[in-house]
Formats: structure tokens, sequence, C-alpha cells
């Protein structure tokens, strides 16, 4: 049997979606259901299901990160896009990542049932990990996947920053973003937020009237000492040459 997954914020939508579709007819059955994309997210991992219909426009969740993250991690995983939201550039970036249909509510059960035929030759039951994408689409999923990370990392570099909080906003699990993250940059995770946060203090380096421990404490370090190791490792220089070097 197929197992499908349902992620849609109107339970009415997901009710009717469960019982009406003649799942059987096609060797399908529904594993689990979701309200939204984190608990969405979490059932998936749990039920590594063989097909998903998804609604990209809930509260709280942005679609094609979403998307990307599916196609990135469970890459013979198939999605089919279920939504209210007719936007054509979106619809064409979504097929981009590797989605296999892409139906506007209301769909017909015709559309609905063309969708479950497609995906279903697409994939064979309990193989969802470990398989390949075209390597557009997986290249492609991947590169959307660690955009949003560095953006994320760039925007909150101040803060007690941690791979399993960069993680949880671009649904994916710590490990792969890891592993996303050095086959992009060549790089872990924190030589990344240790280089966003040296390259911010150096800019405030150039205020004399900024002291360097209110400048390491400014760019996200706990301390002085572990921001004077990390700049010298990073620079060859401490943070006072560097200041104070000829221009």
């Amino acid at each position: 049997m197929y197992k499908v997954m349902i992620i849609d914020d109107e339970p009415i939508i997901v009710q009717g979606f469960s019982r009406s579709v003649p799942w059987e007819k096609y060797g399908c059955q529904v594993v689990a259901t979701a309200g939204n994309g984190i608990e969405g997210k979490a059932l998936i991992e749990k039920f590594r299901p063989d097909m998903i219909f998804l609604d990209i426009c809930m509260p709280e969740m942005d679609g094609l990160t979403m998307i990307a993250a599916l196609k990135s991690e469970f890459p013979k995983m198939q999605v089919t896009i279920l939504t209210g939201f007719r936007d054509f550039d979106y619809a064409k970036r979504a097929l981009n990542l590797g989605v296999a249909r892409y139906l506007l509510k209301p769909s017909g059960m015709e559309e609905i049932e063309e969708a479950i035929r497609f995906m279903s030759s697409r994939v064979e039951p309990g193989e969802d990990a470990g398989q390949e994408l075209p390597e557009s689409h997986e290249s492609v999923a991947g590169n959307f996947i660690v955009r949003n990370a560095l953006a994320y990392i760039e925007e909150n570099y101040r803060e007690k920053l941690l791979l399993s909080d960069v993680a949880e906003k671009t649904y994916v699990s710590q490990w792969h973003l890891s592993k996303l993250l050095n086959k992009e940059t060549g790089q872990n995770f924190s030589e990344i937020l240790n280089g966003v946060r040296i390259e911010k203090s150096k800019e405030l380096l150039k205020n004399p009237s900024l002291r360097i421990g209110d400048i390491a404490e400014e760019v996200g370090f706990l301390d002085l000492a572990h921001f004077s190791r990390v700049f010298k490792k990073t620079c060859g220089m401490s943070a006072n040459e560097y200041r104070n070097r000829p221009e």
C-alpha cells in the first residue's frame, strides 16, 4: 500500500479529502493528517509517506521552503500541491523544486485521481528515502534550503543561535542541514556563524569609540576571550591589531 499524508489547516478539507477520494482503488492509505507545517514535518519523519498532498498557504509556514525541505531530505517522496494560491510564478518555482502536480482549489476528482496515478508511477511503496532525484531538482532544492539558512543566520547572528534553530526554520533535520551547508559552502554551521559575526565585528571596529568587549557582545559572542580566539584564527591578527592597522 502507498502511504499518503494530507497537510492542510482547514479540517473540513482534510476530512472531505480523506473520505471522498477512492484511495483503495489506487492501492493507497491515508496514514496521517496535519494542520500545519511543523506538525506535518514531524509526522512525515515518523510515517515516511510515499505521497503528500500539501496546502502551501498555511499560517506560520513558508510553502516553498517546506517543499524544498521535503524534496531535498526525502528525494523520492512525491508531493502534490493543493491550494487556492493562484500565482503562476509561485507554481513554476514549486514545480522547479520537484513537486509532482500543482492543483488549485477546488479541484475536481478527475484532477486529484490523475495526480495520484502520476505520483504512484514514480515511487515504490516504502522507498521514499535514499533515492536520487534528477540532478536539477536535487540541486535546486538543496540550494534553496542553503540560501534560506544563510539568510536566517545573517539576520539572527546576534542571538544565541544553534543549528537546531536554523533546521527548524528550514523544515529539515539538523543532520541534513549540516550536510547541505558543508556541501554548498565547504564549512560547518559554527564556521559559517562565526564568519558572519567576525565580518560584522570588522565593521564595528572602524568606530574607535566602541570597546572591543562591547563589540564582541554586540555580534553574538558570549565572552571576549572566545571572540578574541575566533577573530585571530579568522583574520590572523587580534581585533586590536586589526583596528590599529594602517589603511
